[in-house]
């Protein structure tokens, strides 16, 4: 039987959550969002110094507690901000899906072939794009944290201020240069070797997880980097990602396909992995 022709399932079909909406005409539309900005920019002379004695304060801290190079804010002490952007981002969803607009548009010319039909709800498919949007824009934003003290050439800036890895003291070669960030609170990354790097992880990561494990083991066989494989990930799955040599293209989806291989995770779940542990940005 051709997939169009299936019989509808007789199976419990999704439900949406239910949500107590106004009406999409009376809803009022927030301000637009604004990104911070630093009110206070910095030469081109103080960007160098303050790098400087950025990373010598770093260097001081890797000899006397890696520990603190790799401070994660546990999740708990944001979930109440998690779920109020959960609920707005579905209860739009369901007003978008519904009123006239973009949305809705793209909806009905992209529908589900007869197979998926009542399996997808139109709100499922709206908060599915909206949230595919939402991962965009967290990208950009998070870049762009970046760049609030340096400005745009940060990560360039990081790698020209230090000469030498702040953990191992190995001297950096510019095509391997790994770039850290200790805290995600808006400071620069600090630059490393990849095998300090290894080192900051090896000395933070407590995951008994086999497939953490398993990752872990494949990156270092490999002598691959994390951000290669987020840049796997992503170019197997059609979406953004930095630009690099067709040669590291090639590493970078292939250490993508043995760790979706030896894992089970889908590249999907990998970036998931990745993200959750503030890997390869």
């Amino acid at each position: 039987m051709h997939a169009n022709n299936l019989p509808e399932s007789t199976e419990k079909q999704p439900r949406w959550p239910t949500l107590h909406l106004e009406h999409p005409q009376r809803t009022m539309m927030p301000p637009p969002y604004v990104r911070p900005t630093n009110d206070a920019p910095l030469s081109p002379a103080e960007k160098k110094e303050l790098l400087q004695a950025y990373f010598s304060h770093y260097e001081s801290v890797a000899q006397q507690d890696p520990q603190l190079l790799n401070m994660k804010l546990e999740r708990a002490a944001v979930s109440g901000l998690l779920d109020q952007m959960g609920v707005l981002l579905l209860e739009q969803s369901q007003q978008l899906a519904h009123a006239p607009g973009p949305m809705r548009e793209f909806l009905d010319a992209t529908e589900p072939p007869d197979c998926l039909r009542g399996r997808l709800p139109p709100e499922f498919r709206a908060f599915c794009l909206a949230l595919n949007a939402l991962k965009q824009w967290v990208s950009a934003e998070s870049a762009a944290t970046d760049r609030f003290l340096i400005g745009g050439t940060a990560r360039a800036q990081c790698r020209r201020v230090a000469d030498r890895c702040l953990v191992t003291g190995d001297r950096l070669d510019e095509t391997v240069v790994e770039l850290h960030h200790t805290v995600r609170d808006g400071r620069p990354p600090i630059p490393l070797s990849k095998s300090g790097h290894e080192r900051i992880e090896s000395n933070t990561e407590t995951s008994t997880d086999p497939r953490s494990i398993a990752l872990r083991d494949l990156k270092r066989q490999g002598n691959r980097s994390w951000v290669m494989l987020r840049r796997g990930c992503l170019a197997i799955e059609g979406d953004e990602f930095t630009e690099s040599t067709p040669a590291v293209l090639v590493s970078s989806k292939t250490f993508a396909r043995k760790a979706s291989e030896t894992t089970g995770l889908s590249y999907r779940e990998l970036l998931s992995w990745l993200d959750e542990r503030e890997l390869g940005n």
